[in-house]
């Protein structure tokens, strides 16, 4: 009985998150297909970028970014006490670039988290009516900004987020991706961003904020010690009751977030335990949701019989037809596909490792830098 149970609950619940996906979806718009306004017509904007030993990926994006074709833009690039050759590179394309202006972190001050006070940094120092914040790896198509700018003028956004297209090597990589798109989906659908207080939307690729906006919350001031700070911009935002959207960047925008499942394990660490509040019990309530929607209809598919075996067939079916939905925004072979079985289990591992770190170290290892986690914990539960 209490196989069937459990197998009816997982059911309900894909057989509600596929529904809500087929709803939602066709109501996000691409970036590329955004109407540009004319140069005359668009605010000055500011690129806030934050970078700690970048040095083989800054240029590249300083170069996308000084490629856009938006008018009166300047560039802010904070060199957060890097160690390898990002400030020689940072300086060399500044001495080209007159948009570009470099500012240098020697010193982390108590009380910040080393991206939060860089781009609390360079948003001091931005003169734009707009704000972008990204990272330093992030490529943009010429038109991006001007087309992004455009849509918040037109629809009245304070806090505009691309969704980037993002480049993978291998299909193991992209299915635990699909996976992490899915729970977003799921989490917080940006279908319903003007419909629901709950809902918020942050992506450190791609945040556009009004500079007004930002300044009315407290600007990264108040998100000192916010691992996950470009999430909490958004929900700070929308808490404030300013208004957000989303758009996909396929074509527009686009990051390698990881190059491989290995540097996604290890690039995860600091996000895992703070993504559940530095709780156990969330951290273990989540694991327990991952195990019966994803793990156990294929168990049930596999181990149980009469009832609950077909029950967990339409359960394995309706989670594939979620994945195949979520991959057509994506350019990712489906091959990825193959490994829809097994890739919530690597998740899993993935997560639990980077928790179990953090508890083990006593807190968050970012940027070289070790942040207690009974402070991190104490600014969370303010």
């Amino acid at each position: 009985m209490t196989v069937l149970v459990l197998s009816l609950v997982a059911l309900l619940a894909v057989a509600w998150q596929l529904a809500d996906l087929l709803r939602g979806l066709p109501r996000l718009r691409q970036l590329r297909q955004v109407e540009a306004l004319p140069a005359d017509r668009l605010p000055t904007l500011s690129v806030v970028v934050s970078a700690l030993d970048e040095a083989g990926t800054i240029e590249p994006a300083l170069a996308s970014l000084l490629a856009l074709d938006y008018p009166r833009l300047e560039v802010i690039a904070i060199d957060d006490r890097s160690t390898d050759g990002t400030g020689a590179v940072l300086e060399r394309v500044a001495a080209r670039d007159p948009r570009l202006r470099v500012l240098r972190v020697e010193a982390l001050p108590s009380g910040w988290l080393g991206k939060t006070h860089a781009l609390h940094l360079g948003a001091q120092h931005a003169r734009g009516e707009l704000l972008l914040f990204t990272d330093a790896d992030v490529l943009f198509e010429r038109a991006a900004l001007r087309r992004a700018a455009s849509h918040s003028l037109r629809e009245g956004i304070d806090h505009l987020v691309v969704l980037a297209e993002l480049p993978v090597r291998g299909h193991l990589l992209a299915a635990l991706l699909l996976d992490f798109h899915a729970f977003f989906f799921a989490a917080q659908p940006p279908w319903r961003l003007d419909t629901s207080r709950r809902v918020s939307v942050g992506m450190g690729a791609f945040n556009l904020v009004r500079a007004e906006a930002y300044r009315a919350i407290g600007g990264h001031e108040a998100l000192r010690l916010d691992v996950l700070d470009d999430l909490m911009l958004g929900k700070r935002l929308k808490r404030a009751g300013f208004r957000q959207a989303l758009l996909l960047g396929r074509g527009a925008v686009s990051v390698e977030w990881y190059p491989g499942t290995g540097a996604l394990a290890r690039g995860l660490e600091k996000n895992s335990f703070a993504a559940v509040g530095y709780s156990v019990p969330a951290l273990l309530a989540a694991t327990a949701a991952v195990l019966l929607l994803r793990v156990w209809p294929v168990c049930g598919l596999l181990f149980a019989s009469g009832p609950a075996r077909w029950i967990n067939l339409a359960g394995v079916l309706l989670g594939l037809a979620i994945h195949l939905r979520v991959i057509r925004l994506t350019p990712w072979s489906r091959r990825a596909l193959w490994w829809w079985p097994l890739s919530p289990l690597v998740m899993l591992a993935v997560l639990l490792r980077g928790a179990c770190l953090t508890l083990w170290r006593r807190g968050v290892l970012w940027r070289g830098t070790l942040y207690p986690l009974e402070e991190l914990r104490r600014w969370h539960r303010r």
